[in-house]
């Protein structure tokens, strides 16, 4: 049986010029629990989760598997989640209450991104007098955040204001942003990938030495390649691979980033930063790698991401859809419309597979990294021309560290408040909190 030639912390960071990394888990990184000494398993690598959003609701004819249980048919629109069937949980009647008009009228889209996360109803303002409730992420991050370098990571794609009205007098805080810190205090939202990337694993507080990289194209790889030399003399042959797999992974973000800020400029007419890049195809997926690699390294273990902001009105010319997707989900039963639709839900969840393959390639001692996480993609809306804030539309994926059952269909009694899976979803991350919003307990039934 192969021992390795050293054990390292967890918390191990490579160094170099005025750079710091995280490394991913290692075999010899791994704490041994009483079993192992002898001859049992590793201790197991902490749980991640994850909360993606998608703000139109769904049609959801197309959405809703056949069957139920563990004897459940994929439908048209998850249909690319086939190779994680057995890894997903796919769950009807779950509801955002607090999502509804509850006396306040029109609005519906900004209290989708409002309510997601916090279960709370949003004061219906357009000033500076706006008030939710905390989201789950950051209820959770302010539980555990210390144990991870950044307590959370918020990812978007569309930049969005925090100030004015953006739908019926709710103010545009509401529609841009589903991570609340407290009541009144949005996360706003990194879109930018390598701004977001140089968050993870760069040095934040020295700009300037940043922007000297950035000017250079000198990748971070290079500015601990000492440090990475030593250590890779050091290692079993395992973790050596392991090394070599995440470093590549490294090196081929930093390019594609590099190319998708190049091609940036070729289109001056448009006024956005260098890294954020041309194609939302290449955005969507450019945002999966970094909270891929965010997770990956342990960096955080608490996430969001919101793949468009609530009312997006993006075009999916990828798909053949040249219409805006808000004016599109308005589709008074027109059939084009509703099939055009289903094509930007499929072509959403194709990218969420995606995301699922990244995770699902990282081995994690017994696991992998989609096992060890719980990554949940949903919407606080589930008909969008109708509306309705029940039955919403939510996947999710991944077992929390084999805490939870998956490869089914889980059906719930009407209007069971999503906060409750939520609750759930934190206790396993190690952060149990009493109460979240309209929560009225914990999400029975997740073990099985």
């Amino acid at each position: 049986m192969h021992t390795h030639a050293v054990r390292l912390p967890r918390r191990t960071f490579l160094k170099g010029a005025g750079a710091a990394m995280a490394l991913p888990l290692l075999d010899c990184m791994t704490p041994m629990t009483a079993s192992a000494a002898v001859g049992g398993a590793p201790a197991q690598a902490p749980p991640r989760m994850a909360f993606i959003f998608f703000p139109n609701g769904a049609i959801m004819p197309s959405w809703k598997p056949e069957g139920e249980g563990e004897n459940f048919q994929l439908s048209r629109t998850l249909e690319p989640l086939e190779k994680f069937k057995s890894r997903i949980n796919v769950f009807a009647g779950l509801t955002q209450h607090h999502a509804r008009a509850n006396g306040d009228g029109a609005g519906d889209h900004a209290r989708n991104a409002g309510a997601f996360l916090t279960g709370a109803q949003p004061r219906k303002t357009s000033g500076a007098d706006i008030a939710v409730g905390v989201s789950i992420d950051q209820a959770a991050a302010a539980l555990v955040g210390s144990k991870t370098p950044l307590p959370s990571i918020e990812l978007g794609i569309e930049r969005g204001r925090n100030a004015g009205n953006c739908d019926s007098g709710y103010s545009c805080a509401y529609s841009n942003n589903i991570s609340w810190k407290t009541a009144t205090t949005p996360m706003s939202k990194e879109i930018n990938p390598r701004l977001a990337f140089e968050r993870l694993f760069g040095s934040p507080e020295d700009a300037r030495r940043q922007a000297r990289r950035a000017r250079d194209r000198q990748s971070i790889l290079d500015l601990v390649a000492e440090d990475v030399r030593s250590l890779q003399n050091r290692l079993g042959s395992t973790d050596r691979r392991k090394l070599d797999e995440y470093f590549t992974s490294v090196r081929e973000l930093e390019e594609r980033i590099g190319r998708t800020a190049a091609t940036k400029k070729d289109v001056p007419e448009y006024d956005i930063p260098e890294g954020v890049p041309r194609e939302m195809h290449d955005h969507i997926r450019l945002m999966y790698d970094v909270l891929a690699l965010a997770f990956q390294t342990d960096t955080t273990r608490i996430a969001t991401f919101m793949v468009g902001n609530a009312g997006s009105n993006n075009t999916y010319p990828m798909v053949n859809v040249n219409e805006g997707w808000h004016h599109l989900s308005h589709h008074r039963d027109d059939k084009d419309m509703i099939g055009k639709l289903a094509r930007i839900d499929r072509y959403l969840i194709e990218q969420f597979a995606y995301f699922l393959d990244k995770l699902a390639a990282v081995k994690e001692g017994e696991r992998t990294l989609l096992e060890n996480s719980m990554i949940l993609y949903g919407s606080a809306i589930a008909d969008g021309n109708r509306h309705t804030h029940h039955d919403l539309p939510v996947v999710l994926a991944g077992s929390g560290g084999g805490t939870i059952r998956t490869g089914r269909y889980v059906k719930y009694p009407d209007d069971t408040p999503l906060n409750n899976l939520f609750l759930s979803m934190s206790d396993r991350l190690g952060a149990k909190l009493d109460k979240l919003g309209d929560s009225s307990g914990r999400l029975s039934g997740l073990e099985g």
